[in-house]
């Protein structure tokens, strides 16, 4: 029977009993290294790091309403090849579905690691979470789960979760091998650890902790928070479909975008080791501007904009996870995120697929159906 069990809070600090978790994981060795976020002493951003030594757990905040890079990618360039034994990550449901479609693109290896994540209470854009956290990162993380852990609030302190966690459905995962359960739970007590795999099950079977059943306020709260969100973000698909539906509109969202391509270097599944964007090909000789600025009289620089992101909508529609990390990175603020998420639900609802939902679900693209969209190609037997 896979093991459910609880750890004990003391002190209200959620983040101090996850760690004594990882660092009995990391003591049982079992696993050579653990993947978690945690502050650097010389920076107050929380960023993802590579511990082998349990003493060096003590800054991890794997809680805090930071989401610098989707840390998918770091861990597909750590499974990618064999590394003699297994590694465990904690990483967001989003993160978790960004790797498994990883997996199926053959940017990472399944084999080799042990998946732990967290219940997700969201998190905020980099420069409002610098803000937040002030000269306190770990206590700012307390003041934020004590507000937002009913699942009702979408800003603390004045400082809003960002639009992709306001709109995300997914805030448990369904395929991390071991999900420490906070919703519907009495926090100031005790929290939820349970094993959904074999691999997660055998893990926590080393470390001894206290069974226990999971309670029904759990699936209650849950339920609620994805109503809530699954809302919100039907309301953005309208929105953004409204501000885009013609080449005038969508031309307007993408006007202030300047080519740095922070969106594609950011999206975890956008995994194309040479990006035709960043070739020759749309390195244009000078006379070709002049040319075209001719024919109307003036022309917008850089050039080829609009059709960078139609491109990255065509490759990346069916592989979205809708974390939010385009929309991070702009430094134009460009509401990326929503125009992709938006996309990619009619592209994946049409193919009947779900973005890491399933590793066993293969990409739509990636098989040769023959009886498919009879009623598109007008094919008749």
């Amino acid at each position: 029977m896979a093991v459910t069990a609880k750890i004990d809070v003391k002190n209200q600090d959620i983040s101090e009993s996850i760690r004594k978790l990882l660092e009995d994981i990391l003591k049982a060795e079992i696993i050579r290294a653990i993947l978690v976020s945690q502050h650097l002493p010389m920076k107050k951003m929380v960023m993802p790091t590579l511990v082998t030594d349990p003493d060096h757990l003590d800054g991890i905040d794997p809680l805090a309403p930071a989401f610098p890079v989707n840390a998918a990618t770091i861990a597909a360039r750590l499974t990618r090849k064999p590394i003699g034994g297994k590694i465990a990550a904690v990483l967001r449901p989003c993160e978790i579905r960004a790797f498994i479609e990883l997996v199926k693109l053959n940017q990472a290896k399944r084999e080799d690691i042990i998946l732990i994540s967290a219940d997700c209470f969201g998190a905020f854009q980099n420069k409002d979470y610098l803000k937040f956290a002030g000269q306190n990162p770990k206590e700012a993380t307390l003041r934020f789960y004590k507000k937002i852990m009913d699942g009702n609030a979408v800003e603390v302190e004045g400082v809003e979760l960002a639009q992709a966690c306001k709109a995300c459905e997914y805030p448990v995962s369904e395929n991390a091998d071991i999900q420490i359960g906070l919703y519907g739970m009495k926090t100031d007590e005790s929290i939820l650890v349970k094993a959904q795999t074999e691999a997660g099950d055998h893990i926590l079977k080393q470390i001894n902790l206290g069974a226990t059943n999971e309670p029904a306020a759990r699936q209650t709260a849950i339920n609620s928070l994805i109503t809530k969100r699954t809302n919100f973000r039907d309301e953005m698909f309208l929105k953004t479909t409204e501000a885009t539906n013609n080449l005038e509109k969508i031309s307007s969202f993408f006007a202030s975008c300047v080519n740095c391509y922070n969106c594609r270097v950011a999206c975890p599944v956008c995994y194309c080791k040479e990006c035709v964007f960043v070739t020759d090909a749309f390195n244009h000789d000078s006379f070709q501007y002049i040319s075209w600025a001719k024919k109307k009289g003036i022309i917008k620089m850089p050039t080829d904009t609009l059709f960078y992101h139609l491109t990255r909508l065509t490759h990346m529609s069916t592989a979205c996870v809708g974390c939010g990390q385009c929309s991070n990175a702009c430094p134009n603020d460009i509401p990326i995120m929503e125009l992709f998420r938006t996309i990619a639900h009619a592209t994946q609802k049409t193919f009947d697929y779900q973005a890491g939902k399933s590793i066993e679900q293969k990409p739509p693209l990636s098989t040769f159906c023959k009886d498919e969209f009879q009623e598109v190609v007008g094919i008749n037997d």
